[in-house]
């Protein structure tokens, strides 16, 4: 009897241990989280349900700054400044599946129909900035910034593309065929074919105005730039990109995107710790608030109840009512916190719509 009682347990467990592991994975990939660059740190990895950093995946000497995340929220793929790779992290598990060699300082990633674009900058040097000190600009004169294409299927790079100096943010057209790029040392706009990095056209804007970050419009028909120097950003035109409106803001503006309901558009004023409400379709000004040091990347969590700043100066996220754009709560223990992406996507400056 008790033989038979020991094979029936261990038959139960063998049972239900797989059982188990498919029920905890599907947990982990159903649960609301954002993922968080630290510059020093690593990747924070914030539990949604009770606002709260949950762990911390150790890539801190590595340099994490851009991130995005696969369809499926399963993936997470990692711009490594020290290291000048791309790190595939297995977002069940927290652990690096593999390493892609890009090129020196890899910043910004932005995943779109299977691929993965990964802008690096050779000309650039040096790690992060040490507290109190200005964030570094590259020389004009140092070769320009390049664009990663990586297949997600393969995880080979299939493509590097010549950009401007300083590229800074990326965003793809409505129809997923082209990739709009920003080149903060050359005040310009490059644009590409998607897929193949085949240039299209360059779009020159105001010398000295440096734009960093892009969106497109809800319906495709206009992109938003911000311009860090000018202090204001311009409306383009979806078909030629001319101007077709100028906005003043607050110093600094970095961080861009609508609001899940694309009825409100947010402007990180970085130099100013401000986060600037505009309305979407006039792009009248409607309210300033209060934010942290050096909120350049922000999201929405997927509910869109409540917005997500990363704070680098600050060390922290700064949680805010997405109803009222009041802070609720501060998430620490993240220094110079660089990008934020959500799981499901929610509307931000980095990733979604």
């Amino acid at each position: 009897m008790q033989v038979s009682f020991k094979t029936a347990r261990l038959a139960c467990a063998s049972f239900l241990a797989p059982s188990l592991f498919i029920a905890a994975f599907s947990a982990h990939a159903a649960a609301q989280t954002a993922y968080v660059t630290s510059e020093t740190a690593g990747v924070g990895v914030i539990d949604l349900a009770n606002l709260s950093l949950a762990r911390t995946i150790d890539l801190g000497k590595d340099g994490p700054r851009g991130l995005s995340l696969n369809k499926d929220g399963t993936r997470l793929y990692v711009a490594n400044k020290s290291t000048g790779d791309l790190s595939e992290i297995d977002t069940a598990s927290g652990k690096i599946v593999q390493r892609v060699k890009i090129g020196k300082n890899p910043e910004f990633v932005r995943v779109e129909g299977g691929y993965a674009y990964v802008t690096y900058e050779p000309g650039e040097s040096g790690g992060p900035p040490k507290p109190g000190e200005p964030e570094k600009d590259d020389d004009a004169n140092s070769p320009p910034a390049e664009i990663a294409i990586i297949d997600l299927k393969t995880m080979k790079v299939t493509h590097s593309v010549k950009s401007g100096h300083e590229t800074e943010g990326v965003e793809f057209s409505k129809d997923g065929q082209l990739m709009l790029v920003t080149n903060e040392g050359d005040d310009t706009v490059s644009v590409y074919r998607a897929g193949t990095g085949k240039p299209v056209r360059t779009v020159k804007l105001q010398q000295g105005a440096r734009p960093r970050g892009i969106k497109m419009s809800p319906d495709g028909k206009q992109y938003v730039v911000t311009l860090e120097n000018a202090n204001k950003f311009i409306v383009l035109d979806g078909k030629d990109l001319k101007v077709i409106k100028t906005v003043d803001t607050k110093m600094g503006p970095y961080g861009v995107s609508f609001d899940p309901a694309g009825k409100r558009l947010l402007v990180a004023a970085s130099r100013d710790k401000t986060l600037q409400v505009f309305d979407a379709g006039t792009y009248e000004h409607i309210s300033d608030v209060p934010v942290g040091q050096r909120c350049w990347h922000f999201s929405f969590t997927p509910d869109g109840s409540k917005l997500l700043l990363a704070c680098g100066r600050s060390n922290a996220v700064y949680v805010l009512d997405a109803s009222n754009f009041q802070t609720i709560k501060q998430i620490g223990d993240l220094p110079l916190a660089w990008g934020i992406v959500t799981y499901p996507p929610g509307a931000g400056s980095i990733a979604g719509r």
